[in-house]
């Protein structure tokens, strides 16, 4: 197993990084999160034109044909900023949820739109706020003579606000789960922003929303099926955003402990300062190296469930208590949304719910390396 980066990988790496310096300084990050401006569209669309939305689908569909650990190193990169928008969860995962789940038809219809930029598709999956699962499924599915009506309210939908579409997960009439595409503008879908620590969330409500049968993805009971999928492919590329920002502030943290002097010596000298230090080291490289042999994996065929739960779990955390320890040395200075560490923490505790916690994601991942009867896996 070979983790270097080839010579294609680290001109992406270089890429993302120029992009960042240029057009999202760490300045204009905290100006925004500072607003909770998580959607910026000309960012967006800046994005698109370097083709880092659809990274991972088939150019057939309008995607670039790339590895996932390619595409793993610019949102490594994105992760430094720590860059908003829904890049990851409408460029990757509802791209991914669209091959995995859609017919040809629908394939060829809605991911070119998705890879240009010109629709944006956020996954709406859990109704409970930090639930996940199958039984996190409550909306419900119903269907009439011609069309199908959603009734539910889906509580933590990450960047809801730019959606042009969901993919809703609803349970049917017979109790199994199905995936729906349901444009924004139709009657009774309504977006409420989430107050908080945390930054593009908010609640979606499907309020007997009517969608044309065609609207289905995939079977009406392979829903969470086809989520699975989607999730296997997707997730690490999350985690290598949680990977650069772990970096990002590993590195900031361990320069202020080089300028920042108290009693006539910088504070690096001083051994609580240097165990918080360490922290940070541990959990950016655990992070890190599960993060990229999963990808590893699934760029070499290698079967990677068990793989994309930890990586998932270990980022998560990582990220958060990367945080945790940074403020440790910074103490108040850190606090201030001025600073880079706030954008950071911000993001932390959004994304360590986002899509399963490390709680739920450890017990995926022993599902997998140790089936039971009667387990999801």
């Amino acid at each position: 197993m070979d983790l270097r980066l080839t010579k294609t990988q680290n001109m992406f790496k270089r890429a993302a990084a120029d992009f960042l310096k240029a057009e999202a300084p760490s300045h204009t990050i905290t100006e925004w999160f500072g607003s909770k401006a998580a959607f910026l569209p000309d960012l967006y669309r800046k994005a698109a034109a370097l083709g880092w939305l659809g990274m991972v689908i088939p150019e057939r569909y309008g995607g670039a044909s790339t590895s996932f650990t390619d595409c793993a190193v610019v949102f490594e990169e994105l992760g430094h900023g720590p860059l908003p928008g829904p890049l990851f969860s409408s460029g990757v995962l509802g791209a991914l949820l669209v091959l995995e789940g859609a017919s040809e038809e629908q394939k060829k219809t809605l991911l070119p739109a998705v890879c240009s930029g010109k629709s944006i598709v956020i996954a709406a999956v859990a109704d409970g706020g930090v639930d996940w699962g199958p039984e996190s499924v409550e909306t419900r599915l119903t269907r009439t003579t011609d069309h199908l009506v959603l009734d539910g309210t889906k509580r933590f939908v990450y960047d809801a606000e730019a959606a042009t579409a969901f993919i809703c997960a609803a349970r049917t009439e017979s109790g199994e789960i199905a995936l729906v595409l349901v444009n924004r503008e139709s009657p009774g879908v309504s977006i409420m922003p989430k107050a908080g620590f945390m930054v593009s969330v908010a609640e979606v409500r499907f309020d007997k929303v009517r969608v044309p049968v065609s609207s289905l993805l995939g079977g009406a009971g392979a829903g969470w099926q086809i989520l699975d999928r989607a999730l296997e492919k997707a997730l690490p590329i999350l985690c290598a955003y949680q990977v650069g920002a772990c970096q990002e502030i590993f590195d900031f943290t361990a320069e202020y402990t080089r300028t920042r002097v108290v009693f006539g010596q910088p504070i690096g000298r001083f051994q609580r300062v240097q165990d918080h230090c360490v922290e940070i080291s541990i959990h950016l490289d655990a992070a890190r190296w599960v993060t990229y042999e999963t990808l590893w994996k699934l760029d070499s065929g290698v079967p990677a469930t068990a793989g994309v739960h930890e990586a998932k779990a270990v980022a998560s955390e990582a990220y958060y208590q990367v945080c945790n320890f940074s403020h440790m040395v910074h103490a108040g200075p850190g606090t201030d949304y001025g600073h880079p560490l706030m954008a950071h923490s911000v993001m932390a505790h959004t994304l360590y719910q986002y899509l399963g916690t490390p709680l739920q994601h450890k017990r995926r991942m022993m599902d997998a390396l140790y089936p039971r009867a009667g387990s999801r896996e």
